[in-house]
């Protein structure tokens, strides 16, 4: 071990190197010594367990590594092949063209944010992005802050700070990261009054449960879980029609924000903002970046004299939208005003591809990697929304699928592609979903696999 030890060169010696200095050249000098350093602490740490000393040249290579890996732009782009089409662990919804411009287009220089154009004096940074969203859901006010569960926390803790809210046992709901509405109750200053079971909660449940000190019925859609069964729920109609009859407002949390019907495209109908404001709901929370296909943000629609004050609490700058999120979201509720956003965001235009567009797409992928020497077949399959949305639900799809002695390696190797590709192992088999992958990624992603 000690020789080992003595074989490692020093800093300065790999620096004389000439691929050393085309790094010092590429990241600087001092990015160069540190990452000589550490892949120096690397050797060593191997050593210790029982390795060799690496050839200097590998040292080298491995410093480059690094520096590559530290000055590579993060999150990295990849290709979704899972057919996952709202993937939470590959950034959600991606944004429509129009949606991308428009980002690119406000960063590049100044803009109106926080501007009146016709005054000429400060304006309010949400006012063209409120007006889209009630003109898109028929809401009075509107308030966009950075995700939904800053929304919830938001209406909760300016309408039910010290106060209690009621909400249904079965709604105690965990999503994602370990969110839990308990917690944000807990968090809100509010006092949390449970009604009903797990499984079954009746109108006599919230009735029973109201007194001079509730400040809020809420509702907590269970988007990414069912309860099936020997069940029993109070409508959001309902809850609203106990709730008027002591003044006492309801807040809807969401989730996901369908601002389209999904049972129009063979799927379970998942609750609508529309919908929430129809029934005479006081607040509606929900998110930017699910089922609406737009930027992560927390979108809060309602009546007006529940959101104003939202806007006017201290919290709200906290949590605020920065302009590249909101003029994405403007672009994307364009969409839907122009009612193109089954074409336009590519959520939607997933959800609505017809199973024989996927197939025809699936045979021409097996076909150019059968000429490539790979074993590849068409089987049926199934897409899955994600996302936190519709749990259980799936879209018939057609898969490609590659015969390979380990998949796994397959689906390794596959991530290591630049950019990376993401596939999911069924039956054995390494597959492909056509639903998810843009069709400018096509080529990439079958060169990728090929090789």
């Amino acid at each position: 071990m000690t020789e080992a030890f003595s074989r490692l060169p020093s800093v300065d010696k790999l620096l004389g190197y000439p691929e050393a200095q085309m790094l010092v050249t590429s990241f600087g000098h001092a990015l160069t010594v540190d990452a000589l350093r550490e892949t120096l602490d690397d050797a060593r740490s191997a050593i210790r367990a029982g390795g060799d000393a690496p050839e200097a040249e590998a040292l080298v290579e491995a410093a480059g590594c690094k520096l590559r890996a530290w000055t590579t732009p993060r999150p990295h782009p990849v290709i979704n092949a899972t057919g996952v089409i709202i993937h939470t662990n590959l950034g959600r919804a991606p944004l429509s063209t129009k949606a991308n411009e428009a980002m690119w287009s406000v960063s590049q220089g100044y803009s109106d944010l926080e501007y009146d154009l016709a005054s000429g004096e400060r304006g309010h940074r949400m006012a063209a992005v409120e007006d889209l969203l009630c003109r898109v859901t028929g809401a009075e006010s509107a308030l966009v802050v950075n995700n939904n569960a800053g929304a919830v926390l938001l209406a909760l803790i300016a309408h039910c700070a010290g106060r209690e809210v009621i909400i249904s046992r079965g709604q105690l709901v965990e999503i994602g990261g370990g969110f839990r509405i308990p917690e944000v109750l807990m968090q809100s200053g509010a006092k949390l009054v449970e009604v009903g079971t797990t499984n079954r909660t009746h109108r006599r449940d919230y009735e029973a449960a109201l007194s001079d000190n509730t400040a809020a019925i809420l509702r907590a859609h269970s988007s990414n879980f069912r309860v099936m069964g020997f069940t029993a729920e109070v409508s959001i109609a309902e809850m609203v029609e106990i709730g008027q009859s002591r003044g006492v407002p309801v807040i809807d949390d969401l989730g996901s924000g369908a601002l389209l019907d999904t049972a129009a495209y063979g799927l379970m109908h998942e609750p609508m903002p529309q919908e929430s404001l129809a029934a005479g709901a006081a607040l509606v929370c929900f998110s930017g970046d699910k089922l609406l296909g737009g930027p992560q943000a927390g979108i809060i629609i309602g009546q007006q004299r529940y959101v104003e004050p939202l806007k006017k609490h201290p919290l709200a700058r906290a949590l605020r939208a920065d302009k590249l999120c909101l003029a994405a979201l403007s672009a994307t509720l364009t969409h839907y005003l122009k009612r193109e956003a089954e074409r336009e965001v590519p959520v939607w235009r997933m959800i609505s591809m017809p199973p024989d567009e996927i197939a025809k797409r699936a045979k021409q992928w097996a076909r150019k990697l059968k000429q490539a020497g790979i074993v590849a077949e068409v089987i049926e399959g199934c897409s899955t929304v994600g996302g936190g949305s519709l749990p259980g639900e799936t879209l018939p799809t057609w898969l490609v699928a590659i015969e390979s002695d380990s998949p796994d390696e397959l689906a390794a190797r596959l991530r290591r592609n630049d950019p990376p590709v993401i596939a999911r192992i069924e039956d054995g088999h390494l597959v492909l979903d056509p639903r998810t992958v843009a069709e400018g990624e096509e080529k990439t992603l079958l060169s990728a696999a090929a090789a």
